[in-house]
């Protein structure tokens, strides 16, 4: 009786996990053939390589940085960024929003106003961060960026403050 409850048990959390991942998957699914929408999909395998690549291509102290951002980078396990110009974003972050399960997030920033809402949230688990998830909304744009990796939030400044990568400049400015 005991195992049948602990696997059950065990089951509804990874349940619950998948859920979660699965709600911003439909969210993405749903506006995909949505012309409206720009979406960018970076794999796993695409950080795998970038990162690999800045830290073959990095040799002697000069390029120790490359070498360091290289190895940061190659923790991205994959980027999806859902964006639209010309729409009313705010009830589209609105929808966003009611599709997380709002306590495996926490917020790290919430800018609102009458005419827009920005927000940062991360998902951990023991201790790493494993999603770095923004969405914005305003009278004329949408922006929803998961990132996906393992990192801590040192990791995450560093991002943001040697790269372009899609959100880091927003979350750069929010630390501030």
């Amino acid at each position: 009786m005991k195992k049948i409850i602990i696997t059950l048990i065990c089951l509804l959390a990874f349940t619950g996990v998948q859920a979660q991942d699965d709600a911003i998957v439909r969210f993405f699914s749903k506006y995909m053939e949505d012309d409206r929408f720009s979406r960018v999909y970076i794999s796993p395998k695409m950080m795998q390589m970038a990162g690999g690549f800045m830290k073959s291509n990095a040799d002697g102290q000069t390029k120790k940085d490359e070498k360091d951002m290289g190895e940061l980078i190659s923790k991205v396990r994959g980027i999806r960024i859902l964006t639209a110009d010309k729409v009313d974003g705010l009830p589209l972050y609105k929808e966003a929003m009611g599709t997380l399960t709002r306590n495996k997030y926490e917020d790290l920033m919430d800018v609102q106003d009458k005419s827009s809402s920005v927000k940062f949230m991360v998902r951990e688990e023991d201790g790493r961060v494993k999603e770095l998830l923004m969405i914005t909304g305003s009278g004329d744009s949408f922006t929803l960026l998961s990132m996906l990796g393992d990192f801590t939030y040192q990791d995450l400044n560093i991002l943001a403050e040697n790269t372009n990568m899609p959100g880091m400049k927003e979350y750069e400015k929010g630390r501030k």
